[in-house]
């Protein structure tokens, strides 16, 4: 099966003559010119690898990386002009696997490549996120078919309900802002003054038969935002 790469770079000529060159080693690369491009790129479709500019218009480098990661373990290669060490240091920091300083050798980048791929690869086949998660009180999350039970009922969801608790399970215990959610679920800079987060939280909790003052899987953090503390049943 033929390699597929997401390559975000607002650059043209960058981003044509590493396309050219990846197409001729055999692997096929969709190029997008702007983060919110990328990010609507990579929810699209799947990919093998990712290849990020770091000063990207509409959203940067940094931003992407963040949102790639909390979906996926997919590899992430920043290339970039910044070689100040606090930029690589923030792109590994927020997920990256490695980080190319431009102008670069096609040959070192084809290498690099290449051995995340085998990585990832070998990674994919030993470790594998169940598609059926189940946690206490009844609670179940079939990933693959997008449903969601409780006491063994289909509880329906829409599309960015869904969105979120996915998010939450695959991140347990992990404290997430509204800014966050709101930026990873909506893909859009969150404003002051927005309430969407809100709303669908307590629509979430209202499908799922909670309570604010007594929850069992997703928790308020007062003045920070939510995490989910169900306990998962092995």
């Amino acid at each position: 099966m033929m390699v597929s790469i997401l390559l975000v770079e607002d650059d043209k000529e960058i981003a044509r003559i590493v396309q050219d060159h990846l197409n001729r080693q055999g692997m096929e690369v969709t190029w997008s010119s702007t983060g919110q491009e990328g990010w609507e790129d990579f929810q699209y479709d799947s990919y093998d690898l990712v290849l990020v500019d770091l000063m990207l218009p509409e959203m940067d480098g940094f931003q992407l990386c963040k949102n790639i990661r909390l979906r996926s373990d997919v590899p992430i290669l920043i290339i970039s002009a910044k070689q100040e060490d606090d930029s690589k240091i923030k792109g590994l920091d927020l997920g990256a696997d490695d980080y190319v300083t431009k102008p670069f050798s096609l040959v070192e980048l084809t290498a690099r490549v290449q051995s995340h791929l085998r990585r990832y690869q070998r990674y994919k086949g030993v470790e594998r996120t169940p598609e059926t998660q189940s946690f206490t009180h009844g609670l179940r999350i079939d990933l693959e078919r997008r449903a969601v039970f409780v006491e063994e009922k289909e509880t329906p969801l829409t599309s960015k309900e869904f969105a979120l608790l996915r998010l939450f399970v695959t991140h347990p215990r992990r404290t997430f802002s509204k800014g966050e959610l709101y930026e990873h679920v909506w893909g859009e800079v969150d404003v002051a003054g927005n309430n969407t987060i809100n709303v669908h939280i307590k629509s979430l909790r209202k499908k799922l038969g909670e309570q604010l003052k007594d929850p069992m899987w997703i928790e308020t953090v007062w003045g920070t935002g939510y995490r989910f503390i169900g306990e998962a049943i092995s």
